[in-house]
């Protein structure tokens, strides 16, 4: 399967959505593994979380459409970064799909959720109150998931383990449209940064993506 789902945000920054309908040794041999990556590739067993690990490589590699070998590490807050290109980075994943954002200038964050009713029974553990206002009765499930993916991704782009979704990402009343922008504040002790959350609906997923400029 190639690229399903390809979006340019700006000339240094795009993300893309990857179907993964291939087996997993279909993946493995796409990739350039090193010892250590292969050791944490068998510590995730037979499961579906191979399949992401690797679906989110192979597409990393489609994008960046480059033979050489690519250095993708993680950090102490698990967030990926790469030794030898000159990119920012972010994965996901849900069920059939993994995705990846890419940028030159800026930190990145993406996350995608497959759109399910369950959201509803959560939505009280990262949403405040007043955030909870302002989703409407007609679509709650996607904007609850617009929520969620877009917390998520201003959780990778900030890139700290230690940010509550509930007490430091506030979202700003948004009207859904099936794609659109959730204007996003940070706050946590001295840090407070707004950020302005892209979200796409693909099938019956959601997306959310944000950029963060380093200046």
């Amino acid at each position: 399967m190639a690229i399903a789902y390809r979006q340019r945000i700006d000339d240094d920054t795009e993300f893309a959505l990857w179907k993964i309908e291939e087996a997993a040794d279909e993946l493995y041999v796409k990739l350039q593994l090193k010892d250590d990556e292969k050791a944490v590739f068998d510590s995730l067993g037979n499961s579906k979380r191979h399949l992401h690990w690797l679906g989110t490589r192979v597409l990393l590699r489609t994008m960046l459409s480059t033979d050489e070998y690519i250095d993708c590490k993680v950090d102490v807050h698990g967030k990926p970064y790469l030794v030898n290109h000159p990119y920012y980075i972010s994965f996901s994943h849900s069920f059939d799909y993994a995705a990846v954002m890419i940028s030159r200038k800026y930190q990145v964050g993406i996350d995608i959720e497959q759109v399910k009713q369950k959201v509803e029974r959560i939505a009280h553990k990262f949403m405040r109150p007043e955030e909870l206002d302002f989703i409407s009765e007609a679509r709650k499930i996607e904007e609850l998931y617009v929520c969620w993916c877009a917390k998520e991704a201003v959780y990778k782009c900030y890139g700290q383990k230690t940010v509550s979704f509930l007490d430091n990402i506030l979202l700003e009343p948004f009207s859904f449209e099936g794609h659109g922008v959730v204007n996003a504040q940070l706050n946590k002790g001295d840090v407070n940064i707004d950020y302005q959350v892209g979200y796409q609906q693909y099938e019956d997923y959601m997306v959310g993506y944000v950029i963060q400029d380093r200046q």
